[in-house]
Parts: structure tokens; C-alpha cells; sequence
């Protein structure tokens, strides 16, 4: 069995894990318990009553959170020339196209999000087999494959995040840090929450959101009453 730090033990002692907490009761609780020396991700869980396996019951989806994820997204778009103003102006961290296309086969992947073209694909498709692991590769529905680039970059750069349901039936993404204000936080839990709501499948029966818990970087989860994030 594994042995529990002293800071573990220390921050199990702090909130009741058997209690379900009301949403701002639940982001004071994780904010209580982080003991990490440096700037925590604030992290949600939530598993759904679905079957991932059956494609009518996949749930993926995009969200710009209100308030960022306090994280210093690194963009790369691979574009053609005519497209690399724009995406500059957007404020992209990389852009390019065949010299980036040939540093990612050599296993460069020094980055968090990126953002292409339909009709330069054909290339990218060659890398998926790096990209795809790293959960890098531009998905239209995730909007990385799209004509309109500087919109695409601007709203990484503001927060949007892509959520996918595990082959576990869980929803994991970080949606903030555990320093920003407790109400910054709770606007963020609710409009991710918002979105996963409406992207229900009709063919998913029964409870759909089945638990919800927050956490922090190493930190414990901290379960959160459904009801109280509508």
C-alpha cells in the first residue's frame, strides 16, 4: 500500500470526504487543502452515465471559459503564407508550415494547441502518429481545423478549452488555477458545466451527470452537489 505524505494526511484531515458539497463550499475546500509551493491547476472530474464505446454516446466539446484557465497557451498554426499575418496579429506563438511540418516528424511538440487549415490537412495527416498521443492533433469539431484563423487563435488564447469523455465515462479538464478568486472560479465550474449539459446524448438513459468533484495539482478530490452548479 502506498504511503501517505505528512502534506496528504494533513490535507485529508481538513474536509469531510464522505460530505458533498455545495459548489462554493467544495472551491473553499480545494483552495484549503492545496498545499503544492507553486501556482495549483483547479481541476474538475465529472463522470457522466454514458458508454463511450458507442459512438451515439461520445460526448466532446469546446468552451471558452469565462475567466481563462490561467495558463500561457503556446499556439502553433501551420498555414499557408497568405494566412500567417493574421494569425501572427492573433497573437499565435509559432506559425508556419513546412519547416514546422518537418521539425515535428524529427519529435518536436513544444507546444499546447494547434491550429490549421482544411486544405493544408493532407500534410498534417502524416502526423498523426506524434501529434495524435499528445493529444495535439487539429480536429474541426474541436475548431483547430478551420479558414478562420486569427478568431481560432484569439480564443485559445482566451481561455477556449476541448473536453472529451474518457473510455471511463469521465470528463477531466483544468479550468483555472487554485489562486484565482473563488467566484472566478465557480463562473468557470458552471459554464463548463452548461456545455456539457447541453451536449447530452439522446441516446444516453438514465442519470447523466452521475458525480462531480474538484481538485487541485496532488491535491484530493472534493465532491460537489450536482444541483448547486446550475
Amino acid at each position: 500500500m502506498a504511503k501517505i505524505s505528512k502534506k496528504r494526511k494533513e490535507a485529508l484531515a481538513k474536509f469531510d470526504k464522505t460530505k458533498v458539497y455545495a459548489l462554493g463550499e467544495a472551491v473553499e475546500a480545494v483552495k484549503n487543502i492545496t498545499y503544492t509551493k507553486f501556482d495549483a491547476s483547479f481541476d474538475i472530474d465529472v463522470r457522466l452515465g454514458v458508454d463511450p464505446r458507442k459512438a451515439n454516446q461520445m460526448v466532446r466539446g469546446i468552451v471558452t471559459l469565462p475567466h481563462g484557465t490561467g495558463k500561457v497557451t503556446r499556439v502553433l498554426v501551420l498555414c499557408t503564407p497568405d494566412k500567417e499575418d493574421e494569425a501572427k496579429a492573433a497573437g499565435a506563438d509559432h506559425v508556419g508550415l513546412d519547416d514546422y511540418v518537418e521539425k515535428i516528424k524529427k519529435g518536436w511538440t513544444d507546444v499546447d494547441v494547434i491550429i490549421t487549415m482544411p486544405s493544408v490537412m493532407p500534410k498534417i495527416g502524416a502526423l498523426g502518429k506524434i501529434l495524435g498521443p499528445r493529444g495535439l492533433m487539429p480536429n474541426p469539431k474541436a475548431g483547430t481545423v478551420t479558414m478562420d484563423i486569427g478568431k481560432a487563435v484569439a480564443e485559445v488564447k482566451a481561455g477556449k478549452i476541448d473536453f472529451k469523455v474518457d473510455k471511463y465515462g469521465i470528463i477531466h479538464s483544468g479550468i483555472g488555477k487554485v489562486n484565482f478568486p473563488s467566484d472566478k472560479l465557480m463562473e468557470n465550474v458552471k459554464e463548463i458545466m452548461s456545455t456539457i449539459i447541453k451536449l447530452k446524448p439522446t441516446a444516453a438513459k438514465g442519470t447523466y451527470v452521475k458525480s462531480i468533484y474538484l481538485s487541485s495539482t496532488m491535491s484530493p478530490g472534493v465532491q460537489v452537489d450536482v444541483k448547486s452548479v446550475s
